[in-house]
């Protein structure tokens, strides 16, 4: 069983050699911020070294280029006669094929632009048929575990092979109504770990067990080709922010018929084809059936630009080439940690299990936020500490108490303290190797050496003691 979306890219990815210098590695590609210096507690200056990609990735230079090159152009999308807001109608739809053709969409699917991930979660989840089941692994982003409220919700238990969680999604579903509606929500890689999850092997057990699916690729499109028809999922969601592009848009692409079918998420203009004052004093409605019946208000056009942007810039790239590079810098932060006893790295799958750019761990002894904030303060290297928005998941994978209270950031501790939450560093297209390499030497000098500055608790963030 492939746990990677793509087993050509898997290919391309295992193939490429140790040594950077390998042509198949490829150089990074450009992103904004990649010459910006940061002042260290102990002095001086370094140039920023981004390792917090899972958060939000850095804009690719090419990008920002298009969005500030239309900039001047810009105008009311859908409403206007003028130049620039026909220009802006074209832009905008335009865009939406480009992402459609990036997620290789089936005939009939809508790309309907959202605000994020969440946003695209919480709409499919107001679509959702009366008396629709709803099955999620625990191990999910909150954007994807907790939109179902109004829904009958199965929460399932992490697995710990790719095997057992189509196994455990086979039971469950073997286990419904077999008569009524059901949705399986499962994310591509996880935010927490980076391994890539079976994708293609939960979307058939769904489809076995007549239920559908749809994939949280937030931690997936940037890293690896997303297919909706290879993997045949019945929807996807991602947010541009992730993927190299700015300004708040996401997607969610798939089936119209749900979409189709439910009141509008937002009830405004451009949402609605025709409305008309009754007798009565009241209003009908008359909704667009298109992916505009979920799209009300004025659009973030700019925003939506800028992700078409990004998925042409990725597909020029080539997937094959960003996997490969992307492995070799996986494998040098895995060997780098590996080297220090003193750090545990979280994982469901072990080892050996294909995955992204994002790798979360703890290390004896210290405070994972202390630890971060070392990281920062004295090496210029941003990093993410916390239970990364996947309480359970966390949790699970620390072995604590799942009842234990936490927040998205750093709990109330102070430096030197048991802490329940762990470190997570993640990178991408646009990471150098002088990052990765900093960054694994930083953690060995910490662990022995110790931090050089001293540091306290504010506001809930371990921050330096500047007296």
């Amino acid at each position: 069983m492939s746990a990677y979306p793509n087993t050509a890219t898997a290919s391309a990815a295992e193939s490429c050699a140790t040594d950077s210098a390998d042509p198949c590695c490829g150089a990074p590609l450009p992103v904004l911020g990649s010459e910006v210096t940061v002042p260290l507690v102990t002095g001086g200056e370094v140039t920023y070294a981004a390792l917090d990609y899972a958060a939000s990735a850095p804009a690719l230079k090419r990008v920002w280029d298009d969005v500030a090159a239309y900039a001047p152009y810009y105008g009311s999308v859908h409403r206007g006669a003028g130049y620039l807001s026909q220009l802006s109608t074209d832009l905008f739809e335009n865009s939406r094929a480009t992402v459609a053709e990036f997620l290789d969409c089936r005939p009939g699917d809508q790309v309907v632009f959202t605000r994020s991930t969440t946003d695209s979660l919480n709409l499919l989840a107001a679509a959702v048929p009366a008396g629709c089941e709803v099955f999620v692994f625990e191990t999910e982003h909150h954007a994807s575990l907790l939109p179902w409220q109004d829904a009958r919700v199965t929460y399932l238990n992490a697995p710990r092979t790719p095997g057992e969680a189509v196994r455990t999604l086979e039971r469950a579903l073997a286990d419904r109504d077999p008569y009524g509606p059901a949705l399986v929500c499962v994310t591509g890689a996880s935010n927490v770990t980076g391994e890539l999850w079976p994708v293609r092997e939960l979307a058939q057990a769904a489809h076995a067990h007549g239920a559908r699916i749809v994939l949280d690729a937030a931690q997936l499109a940037p890293h690896h080709p997303v297919s909706v028809r290879e993997l045949d999922v019945d929807w996807v969601a991602f947010s541009g922010h992730k993927l190299y592009a700015p300004f708040g848009s996401g997607v969610l692409a798939g089936r119209a018929d749900w979409l189709q079918d439910a009141e509008p998420y937002l009830a405004g203009g451009g949402a609605s084809r025709k409305v008309a004052r009754r007798s009565d004093g009241g209003v009908d409605v008359e909704w667009h059936t298109t992916a505009a019946r979920h799209e009300a208000g004025s659009p973030n056009v700019i925003g939506v630009y800028a992700i078409a942007s990004a998925c042409k810039a990725l597909t020029e790239a080539g997937f094959d080439t960003l996997v490969a590079r992307e492995r070799h810098l996986i494998r040098t932060v895995r060997a780098g940690l590996a080297e220090v006893p003193e750090v545990k790295v979280l994982s469901l799958f072990g080892d050996d299990a294909p995955r992204v750019g994002v790798i979360s761990f703890v290390v004896e002894g210290w405070n994972s936020s202390h630890f971060a904030a070392a990281l920062s303060a004295e090496y210029g290297i941003g990093v993410r500490d916390g239970l990364f928005c996947a309480h359970p998941l966390v949790r699970t994978l620390l072995g604590s108490d799942p009842q234990t209270q936490g927040e998205c950031g750093a709990p109330e501790a102070a430096p030197g303290e048991k802490s329940l939450n762990a470190i997570r560093v993640s990178f991408g297209a646009g990471t150098p190797d002088e990052h990765v390499e900093r960054f694994v030497h930083a953690v060995k000098e910490l662990v022995r050496n110790g931090a050089q500055w001293k540091y306290r608790t504010e506001e809930g963030r371990c921050v330096p003691d500047r007296g």
